[in-house]
Parts: C-alpha cells; structure tokens; sequence
C-alpha cells in the first residue's frame, strides 16, 4: 500500500483502537470490534486490535474474547497513560508496517485526539463521530453514516481511493457482542517505536472524580429535566418521580449550567449518551445535542409547554403542560 493513497492495494484486516481502564477494553471498543466481525464476516477479513499500554495482556485477551482474531500489543511503562505524541506515533508505525484497509476508533476523548493526528500523518480520510457503517451493494466500498447540519440530515461519506479508511463511531450505536472466552487468536508482540524523552507531556497527578453517574447508561428508567423546569427546587420533583418509577436522573445541558443537577447526570452530544427502555423528558425543549444523547431510547415521553418544542417530534407520548402540576399529578398517581 502506498501510504499516500494512491495504490489502494492493503491487507484485508479491519483494525479497531482498543481504549482500556482498569485492565479491561472499554464498552465502545468492544462495540466496535463487533461491528467489525459483522463486517469481516460479509467481506472474509481478518478483524484485528491495537492493544496500547503497560501490563495490558489481559485486555489483548479480553478483546480476542469479544472478537479479535488478532491483536497488535505494544507493552511498556511508556504507555502506562495515554499520550497524544506516543500513541499517534504507535499507530502511524502500525500502519505503515501492517497495512490495514479499514481502522476504527471510538468518538471519544482518546479517540477524537487520536485519530486526527495519525490520519494526517498517513494521508488518509477521516470520517468523524459516524454513527453507522456498511458495505455498499456491490461489496467494495465502505459507507460511512454520520448525523450533519445540526443533525437535521444524515450524510453517507466514502474515501474511495485512499487507505486505510478511518472514522470514529459513537458509543452505544452498535450492540455490545457476546464475550466468547474460549475464542482463540493470535497476539502479535510489537517493540515500542517510542523513547520517554519523546513524549512532551507528563501526568502528575491523577484525580478521581467525586461523583460518576455509571447508572444512567445503564438504567432501563431515566427521568431527565432541563430550563423549562424553572428552578432547583422543583427540579426535585424530577428525582421524585425518578425514584418513584424505579429509574435514575438525568438532565439537559442547559439545567447543568444553571447548577440544578450535576454535571455527570448531563444527557447529550457533550454529556452521556443513554438508550433506556422508557425516557422521560421533562421541560427539555429538545436541542439536537440533546437529541443525539437519547437517539437509542425505546419510548420518549415529553412534557413542556411549548406545543412545538422540538422534543415532542421525537417523543412516541407527548404532555402539553407546565412541568410543576403535570409531576405531581404522575406522582400522585403512582403513589
């Protein structure tokens, strides 16, 4: 393959960025690598992993497991903690050497500084923040989906000529696959490209966040207020009805800034994105950064005042009424 683009001849792997926390592939990595096996299995490719870190075998394993047939592990203390100048250098080398057709990253904060960088430096395309990807019909071009104009549209992109394609894809947009223990795969032990005085940054000092919403991405019930609640103490009624329902509290952006909620409840494009059974919102007028947070939600159910908010063209049930006596009525009903 010719880095530069212009001969597309490459191996027929498909490469996904295998982002790690305590020893284990994220959730969005794991996403991927079962997009990528439904993938590989129409076209007959090879599905492989790029394991970064320091002691990370059990996540080379761990991603075998959810679908790999391969991985390619670079292991050292340099990569203890992610860096833009060692991981972008891993990569390019990766790629340079082991020649992929297609490589995928989750849209996250790894991955969006990730893989810019590593694009511009092989010469390829970039599709960012996709929320689908197929074959075309006659199985040699791969489409990329991805929301656009505010998300009013849906636009299909392609990089015919140059390789690999890369794009980063959303979390919780493909379905989470099987963890398969007993897959078997191959862990391909690459030496580090990368020295300590070649890394520009260093971490200091790692702190914990003090409050972590993990239940909202998981709650099958999320009760979720924004600006058209009116003020903190009625954003109360909202964790009423939350724990009334059995569900958890989510919120708008715009109730976040205004100090209502916390910032780890925040649903959106710039907070969490969330696929419960049964969504909630309550005085949310519907902003499409919203709306991309809840996209995978089974039921919407609305409540504002405003007839022509946004939300209710989402919302499956929808309340025309001022938040403050449509809660306590549900309240009270449930009671």
């Amino acid at each position: 393959m010719d880095i530069d683009g212009t001969n597309k001849s490459c191996s027929s792997d498909i490469w996904v960025f295998i982002e790690q926390a305590d020893n284990k592939p994220k959730e969005v990595s794991c996403e991927l690598l079962g997009q990528a096996r439904r993938l590989a299995a129409r076209m007959k490719l090879t599905v492989a992993a790029v394991v970064i870190g320091h002691g990370v075998n059990q996540v080379a394993r761990e991603a075998i497991a959810f679908g790999a047939d391969k991985i390619f592990l670079v292991d050292g203390p340099e990569y203890e903690h992610y860096s833009t100048d060692a991981f972008s250098a891993v990569c390019t080398k990766l790629i340079y050497t082991y020649k992929p057709a297609v490589f995928l990253l989750g849209s996250t904060e790894v991955g969006r500084d990730l893989a810019p960088r590593v694009a511009c430096r092989v010469k390829t395309g970039l599709i960012a923040d996709c929320t689908g990807i197929y074959f075309a019909a006659d199985d040699k071009q791969l489409i990329w989906t991805r929301p656009a104009y505010g998300e009013a549209v849906v636009a299909e992109v392609v990089c015919p000529e140059r390789r690999p394609q890369m794009g980063t894809v959303r979390p919780q947009v493909f379905e989470l696959p099987v963890r398969d223990a007993c897959r078997l795969g191959e862990i391909i032990q690459v030496d580090s490209p990368v020295r300590f005085n070649e890394i520009r940054t260093l971490i200091v000092k790692t702190l914990e966040e003090q409050f972590r919403n993990n239940s909202l991405k998981e709650a099958d019930i999320v009760v979720a207020g924004g600006r058209g609640v009116g003020n903190v103490k009625q954003f109360l009624l909202i964790e009423t009805l939350a724990k009334k329902l059995g569900g958890v509290v989510g919120a708008s952006r715009a109730a976040v800034d205004e100090g209502w909620s916390d910032p780890a409840c925040q649903i959106g494009q710039t907070g969490q994105i969330i696929k419960p059974k049964l969504y909630i919102a309550c005085g949310i007028s519907g902003s499409v950064h919203h709306l991309a947070g809840i996209a995978a939600a089974k039921t919407v159910v609305a409540i504002n005042k405003d007839p022509k908010a946004p939300i209710f063209k989402r919302a499956h049930y929808g309340i025309v009424g001022e938040v403050e006596q449509v809660i306590p009525a549900l309240i009270e009903q449930l009671s």
